[in-house]
């Protein structure tokens, strides 16, 4: 399944721990128990998710911070990126976790009608009511139901640079995508292609064309096509094909031209522009960028390495796509009101606190003082996620069926990957993708 955060990097490692039991799990990662009287001393809470390397240890403090709060003993489970069938194989041997950190919408809906999940307590539900955005709660809604808390979000509408690339060139942070497409040509008269481009995943080409269609389209049509009410042989769908497939054929753009782009990972995307010998002067992706281009390359953010807002395209406005991790209550674990007290911690802002201090995450939470991010940069990204409100849109494809917007090889991921090859033809890809999407939905 498809992954926005820096665990992408690390899912084959994550992988291997697929087999282990729960219960063999459980001295791994448990915290213990504050002393004095904490009320829920003596019990244990198994949270199952994909966070592995940095991010599972900095969510390991928040739970270290749970239980000084209320005595109880946290046991973290990777389930590898597989989310749904981690979960799926416990619950149907008996072994199922207490919390689920779910990182698609579609996932949580799944799990929902599957009749997995307890609905929220009326405390979380009262909490993150007032201080998240509606449109959180709708994504963690099912048939008027709030099971999902969302606690972890990804700014997907960044755009990264190297300072020195664009004082090289003479330009400045484009307002609009013309601008921004202009600027990059300007960029590689200086002597470097505009964009580093990961064609080797699909799910970043995906990102590329939610953001132009946000912004071209509009919120409405947006959520249709992610409902596919709207068909994707609808004309909005060929223009925002078309708009993307100006960056695709560009060779001034893309770094190396598609077949480079197509041999790029994410990973390698990233250090083809803050790596020791760079290639693109820009890389678009979320606000992840920025602790991979600090912790794997060493750059200074801010400083070394810069972001702008995605820009508008033609008279749109500027887009805000996001993805997010989401706290459910499994009804097969052993520990339900445990759980619902850790849901209840984590929609505070204090919860939210602890990992953005320690850096790589922003929250939706719009209570959590800014004060609390480690940087100046991480700061920027999550005030921009908080005052977009209501206009913030889940990532499309993570609100798809996984055999059209969640699998290598298939559905959109390959579809893209085919028009990053040959963008001639944005009518016919639009076609492919409707056909694709059809057959996932009604499945």
């Amino acid at each position: 399944m498809r992954r926005i955060t820096t665990s992408i990097r690390t899912a084959a490692a994550a992988s291997t721990v697929l087999a282990l039991a729960l219960g063999a799990s459980a001295c791994d990662g448990s915290t213990e128990p504050a002393s004095g009287g904490k009320d829920l001393k003596g019990q244990t809470v198994t949270v199952a998710g994909v966070w592995t390397g940095s991010e599972q240890k900095n969510f390991r403090k928040v739970l270290d911070a749970f239980t000084e709060q209320t005595g109880a003993k946290t046991v973290f489970v990777p389930t590898g990126d597989n989310v749904s069938t981690f979960v799926g194989s416990k619950i149907e041997g008996g072994n199922a976790p207490d919390v689920a950190m779910v990182p698609q919408v579609g996932v949580l809906q799944q799990f929902a009608k599957e009749g997995w999940l307890e609905p929220l307590s009326q405390k979380a539900a009262t909490t993150a009511g007032a201080n998240l955005a509606e449109v959180w709660k709708n994504y963690g809604t099912v048939d008027k139901t709030y099971y999902g808390l969302y606690f972890k979000a990804a700014h997907k509408s960044t755009v990264w640079y190297s300072p020195s690339a664009f004082e090289q060139a003479g330009v400045s942070e484009p307002k609009s995508f013309a601008d921004m497409l202009k600027s990059g040509r300007t960029i590689a008269d200086s002597g470097l292609p505009a964009f580093s481009v990961a064609g080797e995943d699909g799910w970043t080409l995906t990102d590329w064309f939610e953001n132009i269609y946000l912004s071209q389209a509009g919120p409405e049509k947006y959520d249709q096509l992610a409902a596919h009410t709207l068909p994707w042989t609808d004309a909005s769908v060929v223009k925002a094909l078309t708009t993307l497939g100006e960056v695709f054929k560009d060779k001034q753009l893309v770094a190396g031209g598609s077949s480079a782009a197509l041999n790029t990972d994410f990973p390698g995307s990233i250090e083809q522009v803050f790596g020791p010998k760079p290639k693109a002067g820009m890389v678009y992706e979320g606000d992840f960028v920025g602790g991979m281009a600090k912790d794997d390359f060493g750059k200074k953010l801010g400083e070394d390495a810069k972001f702008f807002p995605f820009p508008a395209v033609d008279s749109g406005k500027a887009p805000v796509v996001s993805g997010g991790d989401a706290a459910v209550v499994l009804k097969d674990g052993k520990n339900k009101k445990a759980a619902q007290r850790l849901l209840e911690f984590l929609a505070t802002p204090e919860a939210a606190a602890v990992w953005a201090g320690a850096g790589g995450f922003i929250s939706p939470n719009k209570d959590v003082d800014l004060a609390s991010y480690a940087d100046d940069t991480t700061r920027a990204t999550a005030k921009s996620l908080v005052d977009a409100g209501d206009t913030v849109r889940f990532d499309m494809s993570d609100q798809a069926p996984a055999a059209f917007g969640g699998t290598k090889g298939a559905g959109e991921w390959k579809l893209l990957q085919d028009f990053l090859r040959d963008p001639s033809n944005p009518t016919a890809t639009a076609a492919k993708l409707e056909a694709a999407a059809a057959k996932a939905y009604k499945s």
